[in-house]
């Protein structure tokens, strides 16, 4: 039994192109490629152009431009950085696990001082032909960080404070650069995601309730000193939306109506009032499932749920089945980060928790998100490709 293991754990570290090819889940890519697909559905039905008789209308409805477009090249593009991760050698994600949050760590730095500032924000890096957002990049980067470390500690290693100097400034660091920007909602899911890797690596249960206790003790400071004016508002408007319907409810108070007025069914595609009209705030980047659920209803929202709950679930499955720990930690954060997205927007747009920045997966208008999530699902794949081989900490 042992001899047969070792031999096909040996044919799995020298697989053919071909056979990494064949080796791919794809069910998990299918249900990628519906999301895309859908987004690009609903970004047409954002789009608009001038009628041809001004004397009749200002706009028509139902355009690749401006959105869709412009985001069909940018699924493109990262479906080739899905299919080059996904495909590569796990070997070679171990290796350069280090070096990836290290050149993206810099980039977050940067930000800070040639950053291009958008909608009141410091979060862009402008290389001339695009920007990118570091702060999304900087997650993924972080989970392939922590995988490699925590991949080869043992649980008394674990249980030494000063082996979690590292991992902690890991996480740390760039939470911090993030939430100055500021982006409330990527340096939440930054410690989410962080939190959840210390937890799936075996992090002492009670050193996880000393760190959810000091969180509660200082959350009174970051209220006072720790968050800008407009993000006490919007959680001031979470708790009471009709305080300030006009400001800082408005968003929230026109998504309610647009959701609220989809119904079961839905007004019908290229029929959403709310959105179409201008009602409805950011509909093409966090607020696009508001649009969808006016325009396909209950039915529709319900359907790309699901489809996200599948994803997530075969992603859990795919860590529960790895035989090496790197690649298990590092399909767990993928995961974890996959989840906070999509929980956060859903609940955010619905109104269960308050308003922050944060784009429905797969689905939101950008590059950067997109790209991130891309890379993340692409090692998720390569992951199952190599799920029996053994690894090494130096990737040999």
């Amino acid at each position: 039994m042992i001899k047969k293991t070792s031999s096909r754990v040996s044919r799995a570290e020298n697989m053919s192109f071909s056979e990494r090819l064949s080796r791919m889940n794809w069910p998990l890519f299918a249900m990628i490629a519906v999301i895309l697909s859908l987004s690009l559905i609903i970004l047409y039905s954002a789009g608009y152009k001038p009628c041809p008789d001004q004397s009749e209308c200002l706009y028509t409805f139902g355009s690749w431009d401006p959105w869709a477009k412009s985001q069909l090249f940018k699924i493109l593009f990262a479906l080739v950085v899905f299919f080059a991760t996904a495909l590569g050698n796990i070997k070679t994600w171990i290796k350069s696990a280090y070096g990836i949050y290290a050149v993206i760590f810099i980039l977050v730095i940067l930000v800070s001082f040639i950053g291009h500032t958008g909608m009141g924000a410091q979060r862009w890096l402008n290389l001339g032909f695009f920007a990118i957002q570091p702060s999304e990049f900087i997650k993924i980067a972080v989970i392939l960080a922590l995988a490699r470390y925590f991949s080869w500690m043992t649980a008394h290693e674990m249980t030494q404070p000063k082996k979690m100097i590292v991992p902690i400034l890991i996480v740390l660091m760039p939470f911090v650069l993030v939430l100055k920007q500021p982006d409330l909602g990527t340096a939440i899911t930054l410690m989410m995601v962080g939190g959840g890797m210390f937890f799936i690596a075996g992090f002492p249960r009670k050193w996880i309730m000393i760190a959810i206790a000091s969180v509660l003790v200082i959350a009174p400071i970051a209220w006072s000193y720790g968050l800008h004016d407009y993000q006490r508002e919007r959680v001031m408007t979470f708790i009471d939306p009709s305080r300030d319907i006009r400001g800082g409810g408005y968003q929230i108070n026109q998504a309610k109506i647009a959701l609220g007025s989809g119904g079961w069914k839905g007004k019908g595609y290229l029929n959403g009032s709310q959105s179409h009209l201008n009602f409805l705030p950011e509909k093409q980047t966090d607020f696009i499932f508001t649009m969808l659920g006016e325009e396909l209803g209950f039915i529709g929202g319900f359907f790309l749920l699901m489809i996200y709950t599948a994803i997530i679930s075969v992603i859990f499955w795919i860590a529960k089945t790895t035989r090496n720990r790197f690649g298990q930690l590092l399909t767990f954060g993928v995961g974890i980060n996959f989840f906070t997205y999509y929980f956060i927007n859903t609940a955010m747009v619905m109104g269960l928790l308050p308003t922050v920045g944060v784009p429905l997966p797969l689905m939101s208008f950008g590059g950067s998100s997109l790209l991130a999530l891309m890379f993340g699902l692409g090692l998720v794949e390569n992951t199952y490709i190599y799920r029996d081989v053994q690894l090494s900490a130096t990737g040999h």
